[in-house]
């Protein structure tokens, strides 16, 4: 098992924080592990009407749009259920009577602490205008069908889209 010897925050954001760890291996020798610190997020997989709801954002860090299930941070003192029926509101304007939470996973264990669940959520009503303006350029709704064929053809490119999506096929489908 590995040892900590010491931690030091060097970069402390709105959101994350990274940290620099000195640990010794358990064949005693020391070496650095550097560490994003992120909260815990959900990602969410809705169903309206034998299609799947798909938000077009715009990712930053790499330039371009990407076709992803809604999905966000749960916020201090919330509950991940709580968050997943907050952010497919923020993100879709639907509500969702019933969810289920499938599964969780860790993004990249590599470097991140952060840890995603997934859940499904069905029985949507629309009840509001998309409320994440800034981030969402579009809701996209895809039959079931045409969504299975794109994720066997590699169309997707968003890691916890495809995960969340190959979870439900192998295991709902």
């Amino acid at each position: 098992m590995y040892k900590l010897k010491n931690s030091k925050i060097v970069y402390k954001g709105k959101i994350i924080e990274v940290k620099v760890d000195k640990i010794i291996l358990p064949s005693g020798k020391e070496t650095i592990r550097e560490v994003v610190v992120f909260p815990s997020t959900v990602v969410v997989l809705p169903i309206f009407e034998n299609k799947i709801i798909f938000v077009e954002q715009f990712r930053y860090p790499i330039n371009k749009n990407l076709l992803e299930l809604p999905a966000g941070k749960v916020d201090s003192g919330e509950k991940s259920e709580y968050t997943a029926k907050r952010e497919l509101l923020e993100e879709t304007g639907f509500e969702a009577k019933k969810i289920k939470k499938l599964a969780g996973f860790y993004l990249t264990p590599g470097y991140s602490t952060e840890f995603m669940e997934l859940y499904l959520a069905y029985d949507l009503k629309k009840v509001s205008d998309i409320e994440d303006k800034d981030e969402i350029n579009k809701v996209i709704f895809m039959e079931i069908q045409e969504v299975e064929r794109k994720l066997k053809e590699g169309f997707f490119e968003d890691g916890k889209t495809i995960l969340a999506l190959s979870f439900y096929f192998y295991n709902y489908k």
